[in-house]
């Protein structure tokens, strides 16, 4: 059965004990890092940091740091499944323009199911603020950081020519209470579409969420071909349709049980210096220019998790 949300999913953690709940405050200033890296290395359970020092927000942190609790959170026994999965899934979105024939073709039967569900009431828009992001525990993680980043984000972009949509994961830098950086690597599709809205001269819209099930975090990392959509991905993985809503700012969907979504746009001829930050080979990777991401409103649910 699918995990509904990021708190479905802790729920389920809690109640098979692979989950510390902490309750005296804490700093996201180094202290929650320092905390969950002694925990890390000992193999420990997820934390779910409830008392964060200047924030209203509880931060859950390490939820996917062990192999039981990978194959709990994408509900599989081994993670070969995993990979079994993806080529599967790539096999079968072969045949996609067939969809009218679907349900006439056993293989291609659960890829019928899972195609995104669009919603007009999402919890994820119960509250909607101007960009602050100061309110967010966003955790600054290695003594020689550039600053906060969010590390965790589910970034989506619209490609202008095809419509189709593309979720990736690049860390964001927190510059001010409205704009972080976009950590964009030259071999990732978010760069790409960056590109071709460049060529266009046109602002690029972008939304980013924080905070889903396990199967939506995955599908924003798994090693997908660029013609695939991975909110398509996150719903064969669930084996159910992922709810997505209409971003308030622009045309871009979103899972729309995300318990936060930054949306906003990134300006075409603007950049930032980026960095340092603790990378997870353990180095600091090194200062670069990057483009500024502008975010614009802030929607969420009403009582939230941050997770990174």
């Amino acid at each position: 059965m699918a995990y509904k949300d990021l708190q479905d999913f802790i729920k389920h953690l809690k109640e098979k004990k692979l989950l510390d709940e902490i309750e005296i405050e804490v700093d996201s200033d180094l202290e929650i890092t320092e905390i969950t890296d002694r925990v890390s290395k000992k193999n420990g359970n997820a934390l779910l940091f409830k008392n964060v020092k200047n924030s209203d927000y509880p931060v859950l942190i390490n939820s996917l740091g062990s192999y039981e609790r990978i194959n709990y959170g994408l509900e599989v026994e081994d993670l070969d499944e995993i990979a079994e999965t993806i080529m599967d899934f790539m096999d079968v979105t072969n045949y996609i323009t067939l969809m009218n024939k679907v349900k006439s073709i056993p293989k291609l039967a659960r890829l019928a199911r899972v195609f995104p569900k669009k919603v007009k009431n999402a919890p994820c828009q119960e509250i909607i603020e101007e960009a602050d992001l100061s309110t967010l525990p966003i955790l600054k993680c290695w003594p020689k950081d550039g600053g906060r980043y969010i590390t965790l984000p589910l970034v989506i972009t619209k490609d202008p020519e095809t419509n189709q949509q593309n979720v990736g994961m690049y860390r964001l830098q927190v510059y001010d209470k409205n704009t972080t950086g976009m950590h964009w690597h030259l071999h990732k599709d978010g760069k790409e579409i960056y590109e071709k809205y460049r060529k266009l001269g046109m602002k690029m819209p972008v939304s980013v969420a924080i905070g889903c099930d396990p199967a939506t975090i995955y599908a924003a990392t798994a090693p997908l071909p660029k013609m695939i959509d991975e909110m398509i991905f996150a719903g064969f993985l669930r084996k159910s349709p992922l709810e997505i809503v209409k971003c308030i700012t622009n045309d871009i969907y979103v899972p729309a049980n995300a318990e936060f979504v930054l949306e906003g746009y990134v300006d075409l001829d603007e950049k930032r210096l980026e960095g340092p930050f603790g990378d997870h080979t353990g180095y600091y990777s090194l200062e670069d220019m990057y483009p500024v991401f502008h975010i614009e409103k802030i929607t969420r649910k009403k009582n939230p998790v941050y997770v990174t």
